[in-house]
Order: C-alpha cells, then sequence, then structure tokens
C-alpha cells in the first residue's frame, strides 16, 4: 500500500472566504500515484473547515450568511472565549462546517457525485493556515 501527504497552504484576504481545492486535491492525487484507495483532506486550524457541496456562488453568499446568523461574529463580547481574542464565532462555524472529507479514489480519480467538489472554509482568516491530504491505496 503506498502512503503520500501534502500540505496547502492558504492566507486569505478576508476573514470569511470560500476556496475551491478540488484541483490541489487532484493534482496531489497524481503525485501521489494512488489509483485505488482513500483520499483525506483536514484543515489543520480550529477555525476552519473542508467539506463538500457545490462550487456555485450563490450557495457560498448563502453559506456565509446563514453561518453569521448562527454565530455571529459582533459583538464579540458575547462569547466568553473571546477574552483577548475575538474569533469564538470561527470555532463554532467550524463545528457546523466540518473539519474534514474523505473521498473514495477509483480508477486514479477522486470518486465524486454529480456537482461534488471539495473547499476550504475560513473562518477567522488573514493569517496562515494548512489543509492536510492524506492519500492511501495501491
Amino acid at each position: 500500500m503506498k502512503s503520500y501527504r501534502k500540505e496547502l497552504w492558504f492566507n486569505t484576504k478576508n476573514r470569511v472566504e470560500f476556496i475551491n481545492i478540488t484541483p490541489m486535491v487532484e493534482e496531489a492525487l497524481r503525485e501521489s500515484g494512488v489509483t485505488e484507495g482513500l483520499c483525506l483532506v483536514n484543515a489543520m486550524h480550529i477555525t476552519a473547515s473542508v467539506f463538500i457541496n457545490d462550487d456555485e456562488s450563490g450557495l457560498h453568499h448563502d453559506y456565509a450568511l446563514w453561518l453569521e446568523r448562527l454565530a455571529p461574529h459582533e459583538p464579540v463580547s458575547q462569547y466568553r472565549h473571546n477574552v483577548g481574542e475575538d474569533n469564538a464565532d470561527g470555532h463554532m462555524k467550524r463545528q457546523v462546517m466540518g473539519r474534514e472529507v474523505v473521498v473514495a479514489i477509483t480508477g486514479g480519480k477522486l470518486d465524486f457525485g454529480p456537482w461534488e467538489q471539495i473547499h476550504y472554509g475560513e473562518f477567522d482568516g488573514r493569517r496562515r493556515k494548512r489543509v492536510l491530504i492524506k492519500i492511501i491505496g495501491e
């Protein structure tokens, strides 16, 4: 069995952003040489997320609005975690959107359903963060 590891690094301009990372994961898959197996992709920071959904700007806009209603950033004083910080809402948004995804690899390709893409969700941006890609298989 083969094992391959790669890190992606992000430093978003905005506090909240969604980035389609599918092409980067597909590149890592090609580099790995694995044709049958599993691909794990996970955010390595507690205020960021990796999730699978459609790559549609309206949906990403709706996510941002929905998440802000669920866990509003302001006022920062509403959160006990924010003593000396201002990112409690980012932790909560990550909890809703998830830490990682696992995608089957079949015939050397990510085995997606219709419209599925892998996205990085940033909820406390403007600083350097990473995503881990771990691929195992034959």
